[in-house]
């Protein structure tokens, strides 16, 4: 529980609930870009707040009041306004990123499901956002309350990277590969478990109604939605379709229908989970009166790591087979996981998307849904009304970690172009991905091939002024080394294309020697 607000922070606190207003207010408008003079007003607003509080707080005692959380919101916020205005080389974009990263990294504690593979490119990440934040600090780019609080974040995640490394160094060489083979496994009982409930979610929703024609059409289940002669009685003398396939010997009109896809992806799944049912009877096998052994015969250490993860494994396998007929949460967080599954539904949408549709700003909803849904969870579990513990916490837990990953992609993957050169970079990138294929695959090319991408790239010449692409406000938005980098290359290679034009008109016009031709005397044919 958070602590109450020091009598001198309230008027803190009350401005920074301000700031966050206006910051949200600035994210919800759509109507035009995102001007870098605003964010840069509302961060020095942001500045004076933390120097203030820094004034009045001691640096060695944490806190943890309503202050902190709005801070935290504060932050996060200016945070993805740094990356939707292409700033993400400087230090307060780095703040969504820590934050994104240490949630997951909790995660991965609280499961101790993860090997050395994945917490690589956690520790080349860190390294990478210390990187800017020490530039920034070395070049007095900003304040030093800035760079102190991101130093403590990049402290803390570090701290917590740590001791996920070292529950790994307890490890023994010799159980290291079925240790990663058993958190491989794992994962993918997990997933599978997912992947079941979503047909099933999908299978409730959807019913097959035999046509005339005997193909199936899908149509929701709301009986107001079909057909009067679907939900209408039927006399129970009057065969069905059902019933008539049974009665007559079996011909063209009558032969089995071929399994729908649903029926074959469940066929598939239970397939797969047999498989890695087996796998784990193999690991298990090696176990020698519950112990694994090392050359020898010895006992290597950091047994119940090991035991522990197969033990976990089983259970996830038979509680997916004792659920076989109804493979899907309890009913009490049926809404938990329909909201779950919606946001990730529209996070792997924006995966693929994400150059043509993300607004990085629009993510900080996507946060606050999984943070009031990760509160939820009593002793890391999810519990219904009477305090107990539904079936399906496997699959919940997997959609919340797999939504918090699609975050943390996203937000690593954000380009150092402003929201207003966006559309210009990908249409250049566009056209240099087509102007590599026609090179490719070579000619003959005339000048009308051509036009449309001379077209293009002209159109994009004339949106500069000085050299410079210029936003709407006359400022110049962020990006313009990367945008005039593409438009260079796509010059480079239409000129590359119009040389391998000419050289085909001149070898078309050279003249061939004729050659020459002897013909036989017909008089030496003569005898």
């Amino acid at each position: 529980m958070s602590a109450p607000v020091a009598q001198e922070e309230l008027p803190i606190l009350e401005q920074m609930i301000n700031i966050r207003n206006r910051l949200t207010a600035l994210k919800k408008d759509r109507g035009e870009y995102i001007k870098p003079s605003d964010v840069n007003v509302l961060y020095q607003a942001i500045i004076k707040q933390v120097t203030r509080l820094n004034d009045v707080r001691d640096d060695h005692t944490p806190y943890n009041n309503r202050l902190d959380t709005t801070l935290a919101d504060v932050f996060n916020l200016l945070s993805l306004f740094f990356l939707t205005i292409g700033r993400t080389r400087e230090c307060p974009a780095t703040y969504s990123q820590l934050a994104s990263m240490r949630q997951i990294l909790e995660h991965m504690d609280e499961s101790g499901v993860y090997n050395e593979s994945d917490l690589a490119p956690f520790h080349r990440r860190l390294a990478e956002l210390r990187g800017i934040v020490r530039s920034d600090a070395d070049s007095g780019k900003h304040p030093a309350a800035m760079i102190s609080l991101l130093e403590r974040q990049l402290n803390e995640c570090e701290g917590v990277l740590e001791r996920l490394q070292e529950s790994l160094a307890i490890l023994s060489p010799e159980l290291v590969p079925i240790h990663e083979r058993l958190v491989n496994i794992r994962r993918q009982l997990v997933a599978l478990a997912a992947k079941e409930t979503a047909m099933q979610a999908a299978g409730a929703e959807v019913v097959v109604v035999p046509t005339r024609e005997s193909s199936p059409i899908k149509v929701q289940s709301r009986e107001c939605d079909m057909p009067d002669e679907y939900t209408s009685a039927r006399d129970p003398s009057t065969p069905t379709v059902e019933n008539e396939a049974d009665a007559k010997t079996p011909t063209k009109e009558t032969a089995p229908k071929p399994e729908l896809p649903r029926e074959k992806d469940g066929y598939k799944i239970k397939g797969e989970l047999k498989a890695l049912k087996e796998e784990l009877r193999k690991i298990d096998s090696k176990r020698v009166d519950g112990k694994f052994l090392g050359p020898g015969g010895m006992v290597p250490a950091s047994q119940a790591i090991c035991s522990s993860l197969l033990e976990e494994c089983f259970d996830i396998a038979q509680e997916i087979r004792a659920q076989d007929d109804s493979k899907h949460v309890a009913s009490s967080l049926k809404p938990i996981y329909d909201r779950l599954s919606e946001i990730r539904q529209e996070l792997e949408q924006l995966v693929l998307t994400h150059r043509w549709s993300l607004r990085e700003t629009d993510l900080w909803n996507y946060s606050l849904s999984l943070q009031e849904i990760d509160k939820m969870r009593v002793d890391g579990k999810f519990v219904d009304s009477d305090g107990n513990r539904p079936s399906g916490q496997y699959v919940l837990l997997y959609l919340l970690r797999r939504c918090y990953g699609l975050i943390y992609r996203l937000l690593s993957s954000s380009e150092p172009v402003s929201e207003e050169l966006m559309p210009i970079a990908n249409k250049l990138s566009t056209v240099k991905k087509c102007l590599n294929e026609v090179l490719k695959y070579g000619g003959p090319f005339s000048p009308r091939d051509l036009y449309p991408y001379q077209l293009a790239l002209y159109q994009i010449d004339s949106m500069r002024k000085d050299g410079k692409f210029v936003g709407v406000d006359g400022t110049i938005p962020e990006g313009q080394g990367i945008v005039m980098a593409h438009l260079n290359e796509c010059h480079e290679l239409l000129e590359m294309l119009k040389e391998a034009m000419e050289e085909a008109e001149e070898e078309g016009y050279v003249d061939e020697e004729e050659e020459e031709y002897v013909f036989d005397d017909p008089s030496d044919g003569e005898e």
